[in-house]
């Protein structure tokens, strides 16, 4: 909640009109003013899936499928903002879910697909992230991390594994497709234009609160050659030159496209890109920031993955899927932590 700068001839009636309506409130209670209200959206990048404990714990009657974890970028802030305190304490709703698209923030129910406990029949459908963290006038920060689910990347991916088994290019399959098939070009068209909407939507629920769209890191190297070509704890498959074009025109297309649909609204964008460059996806264990196909995942997190052939058990890892691991959660915490304290300054 933003709140009104007194000019100096009234200041000291409203300091005495606020102490005075102080004593009127019961010990020990809080109102909307004495915190911070910041909610956290987003997909699994914001999530954490795999990284730290469940949150809620599992078993807990509250799980929704949505895997978010203790050590995913919002709760990692949230702790250094309880440590190092500002002028309110700053209270965190983070309804971030794996696996959720632009158009589940405000327009569409998302159905859960976490591989952990799944309930029998699957998980029901959650409302929309607006909803669900209640997003009003109340509300100071926005957080947003969210787009690759909608181009979507766990459609373009597998089928450069596909192609790449075979010595066969994906770049031009989605440069120039099959007649019903949209091209990158379209893809990340489309991309921006749905996360505009969804700004305004934002912007609309929340009409006080300052907003921040958190891009994607660094996952394929600068340099494709890095990449062990077949090693699933990397990129399986796929090809370099497919590689150096997934990273060039469609990551960092991805967030260039969130980048300018951002600034259009006069909000913040972090970019968190440059400081995880060197930490890839191809980049040795304590190195990378970044997990494979198949890599180091807490042990409730699967070794196969539903709806996939992925099977990572036989070379001892967990199906982390191309996500952040808890370095990566760390690097993405300090650069929105530095944003949300400008924000609330």
């Amino acid at each position: 909640m933003r709140h009104p700068v007194f000019r100096p001839r009234t200041r000291a009636l409203a300091v005495g009109l606020a102490l005075a309506a102080a004593t009127l409130l019961p010990s020990g209670s809080a109102g909307a003013a004495d915190q911070y209200e910041w909610a956290a959206l987003g997909d699994s990048f914001t999530a954490g899936v795999f990284v730290g404990d469940p949150t809620p714990p599992l078993g807990d009657p509250s799980q929704d499928g949505c895997a978010r974890t203790s050590d995913s970028y919002p709760s990692v802030v949230e702790r250094e903002l309880a440590e190092s305190p500002l002028s309110k304490k700053v209270h965190l709703t983070n309804v971030a879910c794996s696996s959720a698209v632009i158009a589940n923030i405000a327009k569409v129910k998302q159905t859960p697909i976490s591989p952990v406990q799944t309930p029998p029949g699957g998980w029901p459908a959650v409302d929309t992230q607006i909803k669900r963290a209640g997003l009003d006038e109340d509300t100071d920060v926005v957080t947003i991390a969210i787009g690759g689910n909608s181009l979507p990347f766990g459609d373009i991916f597998p089928k450069c594994l596909e192609l790449g088994a075979i010595d066969k290019s994906c770049r031009e399959y989605f440069t120039n497709p099959p007649e019903g098939v949209e091209s990158v070009r379209e893809r990340l068209a489309r991309v921006q234009d749905e996360y505009t909407e969804m700004l305004a939507a934002v912007h609309r629920a929340a009409p006080n609160a300052k907003v921040i769209s958190v891009g994607y890191p660094a996952i394929m190297p600068a340099k494709a050659s890095a990449c062990d070509r077949g090693s699933l704890t990397e990129l399986d498959t796929v090809t370099h030159a497919d590689i150096d074009w997934l990273r060039d025109d469609v990551l960092k297309a991805v967030n260039k496209r969130i980048q300018r649909a951002t600034s259009s609204f006069g909000d913040r964008f972090v970019n968190v890109y440059p400081s995880s460059e060197g930490h890839d996806v191809c980049q040795p264990a304590g190195t990378k920031w970044m997990e494979g196909i198949c890599g180091d995942a807490a042990d409730y997190w699967p070794t196969t993955f539903p709806g996939t052939s992925v099977d990572c058990g036989p070379i001892g890892k967990r199906a982390t899927m191309i996500h952040p691991n808890t370095a990566g959660h760390a690097n993405t915490a300090v650069q929105v932590e530095r944003a949300i304290r400008s924000a609330l300054r």
